[in-house]
């Protein structure tokens, strides 16, 4: 199977008529992958309207291959690059001149502007979240959208309005939010967000554009991914990573389904209250799989002693979790090792796609490229949030499990501002309980996407009874999302709020004051760091 478009050679033309033969399509779309955060789910938008996109390298291919090739439509993502002050990302601009319908999103416009001479600023007002968008005019790319519409946008930058261009649309801060030159269109947002409200609906009128009319019949992508596992494990032995969470579970009941010798190995130490209990319920005595707890509590604390930034944290505790699993796959005498690492988690450690682009590093996440002394599985690597609970609801996956709250990775390491130490882990866990106790009792829990309280290295002066002192300050956190890329906060009663604060500062010493964090992905992170 094709992974990235690098040259059209003899070789990976047929790569691509193959696939296309298989898929029924006789025609595809190239995506260059500039490093956006996004890029994956413009693929899985892609793939939800039954067409098939070629991810292409910017810094490799070359017009000469484009035209090879024969893409009935050119895509260009967004990526953290600036064309207003930075180095252009590599890219050869004369694809732009090759008559072939061309969406640029986010920077891929901006770069296509800039190529005709329209100027590309440092906006003033720059928009990071959901915005109204407000049509200027008819144009094909907005075809059955309505004249204002929300969507999603992250960007500094901004294209000017110019004769270059045609404006289509606006935003509060952006006059051109979207622009048209001939067969090049270009949008500010992001339609491949759920935040986009007509995202969908856009990518289909540029299907229409490009003329993509015959559609890939919609595979069973469970059944796929567990007749790849059979053939690689076999009835050979499986350690799997599990965290109570819904993304372990669906690996492991995907394993399940494979016939290999499978054991559960659960982590304690920094982990939530109720994690481990889930873990044992669901998996504790079922027939088909071994589980043991691994208590690392010791080693954790050990490692985290003496570190204060959330990267050194990181990466104190991922080689804490790394050398258990070594241990564990010794004891096991495991062939491979399976964790349910997102594509999410890949992208934002710097991984994803294999391209030259210029791609962030945004956190370091502990289950990526550890490089463990077996082979990893990770089936669901290009899966997002939803997509990887939708897998699991296919395969039988309790609800129970799937609707549970993402599992930090890092645990409540991510969830202490400064030093972690016993007294803090105490602490974040008794407020985290609290938190989360409170959003099921007030039927709050299944409407947030992830909610979360961090201990933060600030204190606040205090007065319990007769006596006065100093606590710490603790945030709490909840966003709306459906795939983890971006979120909003979630804007809880604040009855519901009043009530957890009272009930935190009542019953955990150790804090002076709660807060409530109010700030979307982007551009804060979904965790503290």
């Amino acid at each position: 199977m094709l992974r990235i478009f690098k040259k059209a050679d003899t070789e990976t033309l047929n790569e691509i008529a193959e696939e296309m033969r298989v898929r029924k399509a006789t025609k595809f779309v190239m995506l260059f992958s500039m490093g956006s955060q996004f890029d994956h789910l413009i693929v899985q938008r892609l793939a939800k309207l039954g067409v098939f996109a070629v991810v292409a390298d910017p810094a490799s291919v070359k017009a000469e291959d484009v035209k090879k090739a024969a893409p009935a439509g050119i895509i260009l993502s967004g990526g953290p690059v600036s064309v207003a002050y930075d180095e252009p990302p590599p890219f050869d601009d004369t694809i732009f001149n090759l008559g072939i319908p061309t969406l640029g999103v986010c920077l891929g416009f901006q770069m296509w502007a800039k190529h005709l001479g329209a100027p590309v600023r440092l906006q003033e007002k720059r928009e990071f979240g959901v915005h109204t968008f407000t049509l200027k005019g008819e144009d094909p790319l907005f075809a059955r959208v309505a004249k204002e519409t929300k969507v999603l946008e992250t960007h500094g930058d901004s294209v000017e309005e110019s004769t270059a261009l045609t404006s289509l649309g606006s935003t509060d801060n952006t006059p051109v939010a979207a622009g048209r030159k001939g067969h090049l269109w270009g949008v500010q947002f992001h339609p491949e967000v759920t935040d986009t409200e007509a995202g969908t609906q856009i990518y289909e009128n540029f299907m229409q554009i490009c003329g993509i009319t015959d559609r890939f019949p919609a595979h069973n992508v469970a059944e796929q991914k567990i007749a790849e596992l059979k053939k690689l494990v076999g009835s050979k032995k499986v350690l799997i990573a599990l965290s109570g969470g819904s993304d372990s579970s669906v690996v492991a009941y995907l394993l399940r389904n494979t016939g290999a010798q499978l054991k559960g190995v659960y982590i304690r130490g920094i982990d939530r209250p109720d994690d481990e209990a889930y873990v044992k319920k669901y998996f504790g005595s079922a027939d088909w799989i071994e589980l043991e707890v691994a208590d690392a509590t010791k080693e954790f604390l050990k490692a985290l002693k003496g570190k204060t930034t959330m990267r050194e944290k990181r990466l104190a505790m991922r080689g804490v979790y790394k050398d258990v699993l070594e241990k564990e796959i010794e004891k096991f005498g495991a062939d491979f090792i399976a964790q349910g690492t997102l594509y999410t988690d890949l992208r934002e450690s710097g991984h994803g796609h294999a391209t030259g682009a210029v791609v962030a590093e945004i956190k370091v996440h502990h289950n990526v490229k550890l490089g463990f002394s077996v082979p990893e599985i990770g089936p669901l690597e290009t899966e997002v949030k939803d997509s990887a609970r939708s897998i699991g609801r296919d395969i039988g996956v309790p609800e129970d499990l799937l609707v549970r709250h993402p599992f930090p990775g890092p645990g409540l390491v991510v969830r202490i501002e400064g030093e972690v130490n016993a007294e803090k882990l105490k602490t974040a866990r008794a407020v985290d309980g609290i938190y989360i106790e409170e959003l099921r009792k007030a039927g709050l829990y299944e409407t947030v996407w992830q909610a979360g309280a961090v201990v933060t290295a600030s204190v606040h002066t205090e007065s319990k009874g007769d006596g006065a002192g100093l606590g710490h300050v603790v945030a709490l956190w909840a966003i709306w999302s459906v795939n983890g890329f971006t979120a909003r906060f979630a804007q809880l009663p604040y009855e519901f709020l009043d009530r957890v604060s009272r009930r935190i500062t009542n019953e955990v010493r150790e804090v002076g004051a709660v807060v409530y964090r109010i700030s979307d992905k982007p551009p804060a992170t979904i965790e503290w760091g």
